[in-house]
């Protein structure tokens, strides 16, 4: 601890190997990123925190996990999985149990900073193609074992959780393939367990790696691309941040196969089709509830970021800036990839961050009237084809002029961008020195959207010494979502599961939708057939019951 300015000694060093910590952290075990020294005096201001505060003792997890956790897998199970799967894919020490049963909610940090070692599976497997995943199911529905999915453990929806014990499947360590490419109707098939930054960088190197003629992406980048799977994108129905104008991954599938307790299926590749409710669709989202999702096709659209025009503006308030952005989401000209839309507290912890509060920059802002405390910032970027992307930039300045929007030059969004992927390092950072931050984030349509950020925003207000920033980040024409992003002192569970499920309450009452891209899990859950009402929850129950008649697929997992 630096006594001068009360910044902690942050940590900066790769965590013993089966240790809590090595579960929790985020990311790649030796690389971090620290709060800036802008962004650590938003926090220290605001939390209004003091050297001592700084020197609280906290649990740092670095205790190794003990190997003494019962197993209720009978003996003969085990050596039959050992079988199907080969004795170097099969794990049951607790350590790999409680790795692949745990996600990064902060919750689940929470609880693995105490060495907390609960709701973990009884043994872990690794299958090695759809074989072996058609086996595993089979003897798990015939012995009635859960079986729960590990894609690549980014969930923060407790949609790891293993509360019946059971087997969790890993599908990124084999199961992560090409299946095909093709060109001719721009599409890849890939088995579920692909990572991310595999999946990009095929597509990206296409001529090089596929004999391809031109390059291509796939369009979907999440804060997790790093650490995510294609299979997982599909199964909890995740967002990227240029799916504005890509789409959802709900949008992006061509189609699916699983293996499910009642038989294994794929579905159909047309691009529509009028043959009755699309089982494709009810797949999507289904969260490892209905079967395991060994492998999708997803479309890809031609990769050219020489086209790419960024932007940025501020406006005066939230209310102009929200005008700004329907407009250009209901314009009709075509969608930027990315589009941002930062309220007042976040714009200005922003200027913080980045060292331009008292700038130039920040006192030209003050003379044209935008004011720290009222005024928002909007960024983006426009892709695609070079004349495309152009008018999309042309327009997108003509709606935000109209809105009384200062332009900015896209320095902000290049700024932005070089830390979209490594920001998540910074919440272990901030966890160590007993700062809590975490997100909730909701669907809402542009005539609520109002009512539901002054609701939910000043609940969380509500708590002392407690930062909220919110943003919008995926845009369509009858709405977009806030993503709210809550920083305060909290070290108790209870009291943060309390005030996080407020949270959720008021979301919930407020017209939001539970989840906008983070999922349903078990978190939301406990209101899914409230939101959602009993039709629509004795539906989901009645295909489940038709796929997963004894309920071992992922039980508890969307409230079914």
């Amino acid at each position: 601890m630096t006594d001068k300015d009360h910044t902690p000694d942050w940590i900066e060093k790769a965590p013993l190997k089966e240790s809590f910590r090595s579960v929790f952290k985020w990311g790649a075990p030796d690389k971090f990123k620290n709060p800036s020294q802008g962004f650590w005096q938003v926090i220290k201001q605001e939390l209004n925190l003091s050297a001592s505060d700084c020197q609280t003792v906290i649990k740092f997890g670095e205790e190794t996990v003990q190997k003494n956790t019962g197993i209720a897998i009978q003996a003969e199970d085990i050596k039959a999985f050992e079988v199907i799967a080969g004795f170097d894919n099969l794990f049951f020490d607790t350590f790999s149990r409680l790795k692949y049963s745990s996600g990064k909610s902060m919750e689940d940090i929470l609880n693995l900073r105490e060495n907390e070692v609960k709701n973990i599976s009884d043994i872990v497997l690794h299958p090695r193609n759809k074989e072996d995943v058609k086996k595993i199911v089979s003897l798990c529905h015939q012995k009635k074992i859960p079986v729960h999915v590990y894609g690549a453990g980014s969930s923060v929806t407790f949609g790891l959780d293993c509360p019946e014990g059971g087997v969790t499947l890993v599908m990124n360590t084999h199961l992560n393939k090409m299946i095909a490419f093709n060109e001719t109707d721009q599409t890849i098939t890939v088995e579920a367990g692909m990572m991310g930054p595999e999946y990009e960088d095929l597509l990206n190197n296409a001529p090089e790696k596929l004999g391809a003629k031109k390059r291509y992406t796939g369009g979907h980048f999440p804060q997790s691309f790093e650490f995510s799977s294609v299979g997982g994108w599909v199964a909890a129905l995740g967002s990227g941040q240029a799916s504005s104008y890509y789409g959802d991954a709900c949008d992006l599938v061509i189609s699916q196969e699983y293996v499910t307790p009642a038989g294994s299926f794929k579905t159909l590749d047309y691009p529509a089709a009028a043959t009755g409710p699309k089982l494709n669709d009810i797949m999507k989202g289904s969260e490892g509830c209905f079967g395991v999702l060994v492998a999708v096709t997803m479309k890809i659209f031609q990769y050219m970021p020489e086209n790419t025009k960024e932007f940025s503006f501020m406006f005066p308030d939230f209310e102009k800036s929200v005008n700004a952005a329907r407009q250009i989401s209901q314009a009709e000209f075509g969608m930027p990839s990315i589009l941002r839309m930062s309220d007042f507290e976040e714009t200005d912890v922003a200027m913080k961050m980045y060292g331009l509060e008292g700038s130039i920059l920040d006192k030209f802002m003050r003379f044209k009237g935008l004011k720290p405390g009222q005024r928002c910032l909007l960024m983006g970027q426009a892709d695609g084809e070079k004349s495309f992307s152009k008018n999309v930039f042309r327009q997108i300045k003509k709606i935000c002029k109209k809105n009384k929007g200062l332009y900015l030059t896209g320095y902000p969004m290049k700024k932005w961008r070089k830390g979209r992927f490594s920001d998540p390092y910074m919440r272990d950072a901030l966890n160590d020195c007993g700062v809590l931050i975490d997100t909730l984030e909701s669907s809402v349509t542009w005539e609520n959207i109002h009512t539901l950020y002054k609701n939910v925003r000043s609940y969380i207000k509500q708590h002392p010494d407690t930062i909220c920033m919110t943003h919008a980040s995926h845009f369509y024409a009858q709405g977009t979502n806030l993503y709210f992003i809550f920083i305060t002192r909290m070290q108790a569970i209870d009291e943060f599961r309390t005030f996080q499920r407020g949270i959720i309450d008021r979301i919930e009452e407020n017209s939001g939708s539970l989840s906008h891209h983070h999922g349903v899990g078990r978190m939301m859950a406990p209101w899914m057939e409230k939101h959602l009402g009993k039709e629509q929850m004795d539906a989901l129950r009645a295909i489940k019951n038709h796929f997963d008649p004894d309920g071992i697929m992922n039980p508890g997992g969307l409230g079914l």
